[in-house]
């Protein structure tokens, strides 16, 4: 990585240090990604634009000067100026990082063209070094170089333009583009360029005679392939884009036969080579993965909202494990010491070398299969530990290098001789054993998500009754979709056995069978079977989906027995519910203690109204399904955007850009529908299946308090069970305030399970029969009673109002207050100082669900102003609060 071999260079911050800065940036917010707006653009460019630019940016000026025979005189490229290019780059790559999340389109664009800048520097030195350079073998790898400088500014200025904000569709075209560049021209030929040589250096073993005339066959192979790819993907053409990409990847194939004989005959034995060889495959595997994307996506948008999974590919299973890989052979290499310091690095890095792959690549193939959400949680963890290993590794390999430097004549512990391996069959097994046991405790948190088939209880007789087993079974195939069962009713003989095979056929959501007599099936996935075995049949059934909201909407199967008795009419529906299943319309409401006080520890939802945000916001919201307390002492197992009920508050002005990734790490299908927004909903508002995701866009172009919410049916139970959020978009001569809250009222149905002492899901039954259990603010009944709103005497307070629903209106008062500014639904019905309403004021806001506004006041003196819903008996219910005035 020095340019040169004087010992005096050895040392140099600017050129070794960055990329780790970079991974380590990478993995903190990879830790700390559900508390970072767009953490995984964060994540994939802390990679992608940090590590991996600076480190091609060095080693293809590493390569070139070895490589090439020159002399200082014939081509000054001083130490000095090579740190002005990486200190240049580092610059960029920091305004872009900064730019991006923050929404500062200047200050992208500036990143965008320092970093382009540096890259074409880099690139005029390696032309003047090649045209200066005496002849020689392998001119070719600086070709390779050059044409990856010229593609940089390229694939940056498709990166510019993303972060513009354009359309799904030309999002989708954009990235395709831009991600092609990069990967394929800036990042993919200086890989190529540099493998040449390095992939037989690090086996110890002799070059393929072929290998400079195969990468000079493929160099314009793949450039050409890789300009009809993107031209294809900026066009819009789909069949052009992904025949470009099978042209790379036909071309990379030609350039990998130079690859093929050095392992054949010295066979990878050591964690810098086996690391490089699974980047290569997780390459050419996620280039293929996007070019069938391209080609049999509906149109651009839909390739942009499936693109995060080639993403996580190229990013984990190609980027990080092709630079842990190099680094490990180039570190203790460049740092020189002799062969016995050059052993002893490597041999640290191979210190559970078999384990460490195991987890990154078995764990990242995992990661990207359909599996239940808490299983890649678990298993994403794994992952992340082992990447992060190798950070604390490159110490203790500089560690062991330098004290090799220092005695020469000692070994620092002991190197691994020349001919060893760092194979081993116990971390093979090992690794694979921890990943099966952490998959194993995500289907333990979230059984009813994995769709195991078999998790059925039997029983020998389906009804109770005396009944004569006529030794027959009947076996039925059965369908769920589209909130019904197909065929929706089977007959049976009594006394035969009934086997249903159940088949989740629906795309977008969860669906499981249960009968009234008991046996069940788990919660199945989208294309997810089990096997319910229902028994001896002795009298008629009704079975029905327990998932919140899918029995009301008529989801309901049928067992008809021919020949039963006469002894008594067939249980009714939901007369004999196995345990977790839905309630009945006949079960108490569990009534809510208004006395009941919060535990000392209990800490409220912030009611601050966050500031305004950047003025195009990127936020990802992930469905989770958590155990939330809704009022004194009950909790309630809430469907969640962000794991709070509400969900994040976005705030922003008319003219900004949103664009939220929907994220379904829940049991069912769900969706967001922002009223913020104003286009067509067929793709933004459409259900995923749990462990897809989705980006909506939108551009704000009306003030006011909008409403988001799930809008999956039935809409009213995902509403109800805190599946919904406020947007706050201000008016343009909106005064600024000394405080301002933010309230969202909706109501809790909490079920009958609540009486048993569990934490249930929302209650569907008795949302529809509008009987809530507690009407609250921000999720939680009477918190502001507890924890009151704050203010002081003579301070103007706005408070913003959201009714989220889905039945309950509001009348919005505070006690004691007087309203001198009322806003409703992007309309001023009272405002402060305007003319006429100098005396004129009002004493509530009245708003139907869905709808909102805010008021303004100021307190006349110290006290406790009560804040409620007028509607009194839902004030009663809990939509009541302080706010607390000082002097």
């Amino acid at each position: 990585m020095r340019p040169g071999p004087s010992p005096r260079t050895r040392r140099w911050p600017l050129r070794d240090y960055p990329v780790l800065a970079w991974l380590a940036l990478a993995l903190a917010v990879s830790l700390a990604h559900p508390f970072i707006p767009g953490s995984r653009w964060l994540m994939v460019h802390l990679v992608m634009l940090g590590a991996l630019t600076h480190a091609a940016l060095v080693w293809s000026t590493h390569f070139a000067t070895s490589l090439l025979k020159t002399s200082s005189q014939s081509h000054p490229d001083s130490r000095r100026r090579q740190s002005q290019r990486i200190a240049l780059l580092v610059t960029g790559t920091l305004l872009v990082v900064a730019g991006v999340p923050t929404g500062s389109w200047p200050l992208t664009l500036s990143g965008a063209v320092v970093v382009s800048a540096a890259v074409l520097w880099h690139g005029v030195q390696l032309w003047r070094r090649l045209t200066h350079a005496l002849p020689g073998r392998f001119r070719i790898t600086i070709r390779y170089y050059l044409a990856a400088t010229a593609c940089l500014p390229i694939g940056a200025t498709f990166g510019a333009l993303l972060a513009r904000g354009p359309d799904d569709g030309l999002r989708g075209r954009l990235l395709v583009a831009h991600t092609l560049t990069m990967l394929i021209g800036w990042i993919g030929l200086t890989v190529a360029g540099t493998l040449v040589t390095l992939w037989p250096t690090m086996l110890r073993t002799r070059m393929d005679e072929r290998a400079e005339r195969l990468a000079a066959q493929a160099l314009p192979a793949i450039l050409v392939a890789l300009a009809v790819a993107v031209t294809g993907a900026t066009l819009g053409v789909a069949p052009l884009a992904a025949a470009g990409i099978a042209g790379v990847l036909g071309s990379l194939a030609w350039w990998a036969r130079a690859l093929i004989r050095p392992a054949r005959s010295k066979p990878p034995r050591r964690f810098t080579t086996w690391s490089v060889s699974a980047a290569l495959l997780w390459y050419a595997g996620s280039l293929a993965w996007v070019g069938l994307d391209v080609l049999r996506a509906t149109d651009w948008a839909d390739v942009a909202d499936g693109y995060g999974f080639p993403v996580t590919a190229f990013v984990v299973g190609f980027a990080l494990q092709l630079l842990y890989g190099a680094l490990s052979w180039l570190i203790p290499s460049v740092m020189g010491g002799g062969a016995g310091a050059v052993r002893a690095g490597q041999a640290i890095f191979d210190r559970w070398a078999v384990a460490r792959l195991v987890l990154v690549n078995v764990g990242l193939l995992a990661c990207l299969l359909p599996v239940p959400s808490a299983v890649r949680v678990a298993v994403s963890a794994l992952v992340l530990v082992a990447l992060a290993a190798f950070l604390p590794l490159v110490a203790s390999c500089v560690r062991a290098v330098l004290a090799q430097q220092r005695t020469r004549t000692h070994q620092v512990g002991p190197p691994a001789p020349e001919s060893a391996s760092a194979w081993s069959r116990r971390q093979l097994v090992g690794g694979l054993a921890v990943l099966t046991v952490a998959a194993a405790i995500g289907v333990a948190i979230d059984p009813a998500a994995a769709g195991l088939p078999g998790l059925t209880r039997t029983g020998s007789s389906a009804s109770g009754d005396a009944v004569v087993p006529t030794g027959r079974t009947t076996r039925v195939r059965v369908e769920a979709r589209d909130m019904r069962y197909t065929p929706a009713s089977v007959t049976v003989l009594r006394g035969d056995r009934l086997v249903i095979e159940v088949v989740n056929t629906d795309p977008t959501t969860s669906h499981d069978l249960v009968l009234a007599s008991g046996p069940r099936t788990s919660r199945l996935a989208s294309g997810a079977t089990a096997e319910l075995d229902a028994g001896v049949i002795g009298t008629s059934l009704e079975g029905w989906c327990s998932v919140v909201g899918h029995r009301a909407m008529g989801m309901t199967f049928t067992i008809v027995v021919v020949g039963e008795s006469s002894t008594g009419p067939p249980p009714q529906p939901g007369h004999h519910l196995a345990s977790g299943s839905a309630t009945t319309a006949a079960a108490p409401d569990p009534a809510i203690d208004p006395h009941a006080s919060f535990g000392p520890a209990f800490a409220p939802v912030d009611p601050v109204l966050p500031p305004v945000g950047p003025r195009i916001q990127r936020h990802t919201f992930t469905v989770t399904e958590v155990e939330l307390e809704v009022a004194p002492g009950v909790w309630q197992r809430r469907w969640t955007f962000g794991g709070r009920a509400p969900g994040p508050t976005l705030h922003g002005r008319v003219g900004d850009i949103f664009e939220i990734t929907l994220v379904n790490d829940g049991s069912m299908g769900h969706s967001i529908d922002f009223h913020a927004g104003a286009l067509a909903p067929d793709r933004p508002m459409r259900t995923i299946a749990p462990g897809q995701r989705l980006t909506y866009r939108f551009t704000a172009t009306r003030s006011g308090i909008w409403m988001y919410h799930c809008s999956t049916m039935p809409m009213s139970a995902h509403i109800a069970a805190g599946m919904h959020g406020a947007v706050v978009i201000e008016p343009a001569d909106l005064p600024a305030v000394d405080r301002s809250y933010l309230l969202v009222q909706s109501e809790v149905y909490v079920g009958a399970e609540r009486a048993r002492g569990s934490a249930a899901e929302v209650d569907a039954e008795a949302v529809a029969a509008e009987r809530p259990s507690a009407v609250v603010f921000n999720g939680i009944a009477n918190q502001y009673d507890a924890r009151p709103l704050t203010a002081r005497v003579g301070e103007r307070v706005r408070i913003w109002v959201l009714v989220a629903g889905p039945n309950r209106p509001t009348s919005f008062h505070v006690v004691g207050g007087q309203f001198d500014t009322v806003y409703a639904e992007g309309t001023w019905l009272l405002r402060a100082g305007s003319a006429g309403t100098d005396t004129g004021g009002s004493q509530a806001l009245a708003l139907a669900p869905a709808q909102g506004g805010f008021v303004e006041l100021t307190f006349p003196e110290a006290g406790n102003y009560p804040l409620v819903s007028h509607v009194m008996v839902d004030a009663e219910r809990g939509a009541h609060g302080i706010i607390r005035v000082r002097r």
